[in-house]
């Protein structure tokens, strides 16, 4: 039967301070060893069960705990809750691509816990046990075939995948379980002990049991407060041999005056508690958001590198073609051999390209599974799809641009002499997230998180000021302290013949060295505090004009690349009908390859570069939402229209 301590605390310190108890007796000040027994009764109702509990309901009593912390403090911190487990599945992605496609393990542990094998005395066999799923990535692993990721896949994975990821989680819990751990300390605190000591002379051999329990309790405002019971066991189990039952009662109070004193200063360790709680949520929302756009960024990476690798094959394809003609002309002795060996060397450059690319491209997958937390040498591949649809603003340039080429279609070239007006980049097709800088400055520190973490910080520095002046004050302390024991004639407690005392403690302010260098640093730390919120301000605001700059630069990229590859485009069709009319070198027509090859690449940069700005400018001013599964949600523009 389990009892809960906390419910049963009143009637505990009611029966333990009573001051005249009559049953069995018109005795005023007498407590019958009856009660005692009545004490010893629920004592043991409320400790026996809390001391008699498996590891098992401590730890599901620890996850019950966390959990509801965790909960409150979603509400407070972020102002919505969200699902949040520390349990991992068993049947992780990470797990099935290990034991699926035979990837070398250098123990058990690579599978996880509920591989390993239970230690002598293991206290907690279903810890161990395999854990249900709770994974939403429902994807399937078939033999000698990689697993094909989209970017929203990506994304679950990483969430449910990653060890650092995981970790974070962990710190989350482990605040909140420091939380509780310091709420319990100003809580009922119940304790129980039994001694039992045989001890023998020259006359007898003596056995002597007594056992004891108490409660205590500290104060917000400073006072403690504790009370006890003991009885010696032998003598009340042999009542007829001794004149006394061995029955006695205690309680003590302590209530600081001055330094210690007040809700400020006793609970502070308490109020810092809470606010540690907030602030590790506020982190992990940032880490979650920072987390989200490296992957997208690692993602589209591989992606850019793919395109690498499809533009260096054509390449090479194209190297190959030229040499071959450029040899089948030289024999024909309508070209000298030097045009062969340019052509040759540019084949053997362009295959040195394109192997490279390949090998990038593994190295930069290698390192975008790290990231999601796969096994590197795991058989994974990304769906194109994602790049495509980034491009598709950069092929509507091209397209445009295609056609008024085709189309002859030229803007009029003024004189030689005439003047140059050079034409800055402009806002005239600013994309959703190119807003008014100062703006942008606003919604970050209106929303940054870390922001509100070292504001807080601020005001936790001031907190800690007032606690170490309040350390150098001078110490007063009254206590008081009762004992009462069952009576040598009676063998009942009377407390009329109990044993009382108080005390004035004063501690004057002499020696305070330890304390006046602890002020003066809680001074420093204060300063080195509201520095901190100074310098992540500058920071914020450098992030935030940075990447409006890499947002308008990428956008007039992506237009400049484009028409870069119109051009290459059409010096590679000029040069090889050009050159199989004999008008022209080999080496233009190379040339114009190299060119064409750059310039795609470029362009597939810039419309990645453009999209992962928006998404870490979305990050950095404090909008880019982020869900327990890891999937992210942009900010709208009307947020920006409730902006004044």
């Amino acid at each position: 039967m389990f009892v809960n301590a906390d419910e049963e605390m009143g009637l505990l310190i009611e029966v333990l301070m009573w001051k005249e108890v009559t049953a069995n007796t018109n005795r005023p000040g007498i407590w019958h060893s009856k009660c005692y027994l009545l004490v010893l009764l629920l004592v043991s109702l409320i400790l026996i069960p809390l001391g008699c509990r498996s590891p098992v309901e401590h730890r599901n009593n620890a996850d019950k705990v966390a959990a509801e912390i965790i909960t409150a403090k979603q509400k407070e911190a972020l102002g919505e809750t969200e699902p949040f487990s520390i349990e991992r599945p068993s049947d992780t992605l990470r797990r099935r691509l290990l034991e699926q496609q035979n990837l070398a393990l250098s123990s058990e542990a690579s599978l996880g816990t509920d591989r390993l094998k239970p230690v002598e005395h293991w206290p907690d066999p279903n810890y161990l046990q395999p854990k249900t799923s709770g994974s939403s990535e429902n994807l399937t692993i078939e033999p000698n075939k990689p697993v094909k990721l989209s970017l929203v896949q990506a994304l679950q994975v990483g969430a449910s995948n990653s060890l650092e990821y995981q970790s974070r989680k962990e710190n989350v819990f482990r605040t909140a379980l420091a939380l509780d751990l310091t709420r319990h300390n100003f809580e009922n605190i119940f304790n129980a002990s039994a001694d039992s000591e045989l001890g023998t002379d020259t006359t007898a051999t003596n056995l002597d049991t007594s056992a004891a329990a108490g409660v205590s309790r500290a104060l917000k405002n400073g006072i403690d407060m504790s009370s006890s019971i003991g009885i010696n066991l032998f003598n009340l189990l042999t009542q007829g041999g001794a004149s006394t039952l061995g029955l006695s009662a205690d309680a003590s109070v302590s209530i600081p005056l001055m330094r210690g004193s007040g809700r400020h200063i006793a609970a502070e360790p308490l109020t810092q508690a809470e606010r540690d709680v907030v602030y590790e949520l506020w982190d992990f929302e940032r880490y979650k958001r920072t987390f989200a756009v490296n992957i997208a960024r690692g993602y589209f990476n591989v992606l850019r590198q793919m395109d690498s690798v499809s533009n260096a094959e054509d390449n090479y394809r194209s190297s190959v073609a030229s040499s071959r003609f450029s040899r089948r002309r030289a024999d024909a002795g309508r070209i000298p051999e030097i045009e062969v060996d340019q052509a040759i060397q540019r084949e053997l450059s362009a295959r040195n390209n394109w192997i490279s690319a390949k090998e990038q491209l593994k190295s930069t997958l290698d390192s975008f599974k790290n990231t999601i937390g796969l096994p590197t040498d795991a058989l994974i591949e990304l769906d194109p799809n994602d790049l495509v649809q980034l491009q598709g603003r950069a092929s509507t340039i091209l397209d445009e641009m295609r056609k008024a080429s085709l189309e002859g279609i030229s803007e009029t070239v003024p004189p030689a002499d005439a003047p140059i007006d050079l034409i800055p980049a402009n806002y005239e097709d600013a994309g959703l997230y190119e807003i008014d800088e100062s703006l942008a400055v606003k919604l970050a520190l209106e929303n940054r998180l870390d922001l509100q973490i070292a504001i807080g910080e601020v005001y936790d520095a001031q907190r800690e000021v007032v606690v170490r002046a309040d350390a150098l004050r001078a110490g007063l302390t009254l206590g008081g302290s009762g004992f009462v024991s069952d009576n040598d004639d009676i063998g009942d407690i009377r407390f009329d013949r109990g044993q009382y005392a108080a005390l004035l403690t004063l501690d004057l302010p002499v020696e305070r060295t330890r304390e006046r260098n602890d002020y003066r640093n809680s001074l420093l730390s204060l300063e080195q505090a509201t520095r901190s919120v100074q310098s992540l301000e500058d920071q914020i605001k450098l992030s935030i004009r940075s990447e409006l700059r890499t947002l308008l630069e990428s956008r007039e990229s992506i237009k400049i690349q484009a028409q870069s590859v119109v051009v290459a485009e059409k010096r590679v069709r000029s040069n090889t009908i050009f050159l199989e009319a004999g008008r022209t070198e080999i080496r233009n027509l190379l040339e114009s390859q190299d060119a064409l090859l750059a310039a795609q690449n470029f362009l597939t940069r810039a419309v990645v570069d453009y999209r992962i700005a928006e998404l870490e400018f979305q990050r950095d001013l404090g909008l880019l939402k982020v869900n327990e599964q890891g999937l992210w949600r942009e900010f709208s523009p009307e947020v920006i229209s409730n902006v004044k």
